[in-house]
């Protein structure tokens, strides 16, 4: 019912602007042909802003599974299995995870003690700070201020993480980092030619 009552309304507002534009056109008066050219025109406009609000999450949920899709295609794993991932062409290992359900790319870094998001990413994924003083975080631009927060659920393939602590910080771009919290909580590691070899 909640649906079928925005449809409605949305199709009144659509309605009630086209009815603005025709009156524009008669006070004006406007020649009929050159009045029918632009009055097409904005029935056109005003169509595909209303088809594109009405699909709005539609829209939303394929981005994200396209996303998702494409970019997991050089890592493979099933239940209990190693996952592998396949070394990036910039020289990294890049790994789809999901943040309590949402896709998130991460730089996978040893370097790292403690997997970090990005402010954006933080904002997308519905992620908190937990509040206190913020703590000093080392990158390879220098050391940047971070706030603490705990992620309820982090899966990186078929591997799954509860309540992992991260660091977020506008200072770290749109680069999101799983760190040596993540990496230290496998039974095993490694690298194996073009493959980052993970073991649940």
């Amino acid at each position: 019912m909640t649906g079928n009552g925005d449809d409605a309304a949305s199709f009144l507002y659509l309605l009630g602007c086209l009815v603005l534009v025709a009156s524009a056109f008669l006070a004006r008066r406007i020649p009929i042909a050159q009045g029918l050219k632009l009055a097409l025109a904005w029935v056109l406009i005003f169509g595909a802003a209303f088809v594109a609000f009405t699909l709005k999450d539609d829209f939303a949920a394929l981005g994200r599974r396209v996303i998702g899709e494409s970019a997991s295609q050089g890592q493979t794993n099933g239940p209990g299995q190693a996952l592998r991932i396949r070394k990036s062409e910039d020289g990294h290992f890049w790994a789809i995870a999901t943040i309590d359900g949402t896709p998130v790319r991460f730089l996978i870094d040893s370097g790292a003690t403690v997997t970090s998001l990005s402010a954006e990413t933080a904002r997308r994924a519905g992620i908190e700070p937990s509040g206190g003083m913020p703590t000093l975080v080392e990158t390879a631009n220098g050391i940047v201020h971070a706030e603490r927060a705990r992620i309820a659920e982090l899966a990186v393939g078929d591997i799954r993480r509860r309540d992992l602590p991260v660091h977020i910080s506008e200072a770290f771009g749109r680069t999101n980092v799983l760190g040596m919290n993540f990496l230290s909580s496998l039974s095993s590691w490694g690298v194996e030619g073009e493959w980052l070899i993970l073991e649940p």
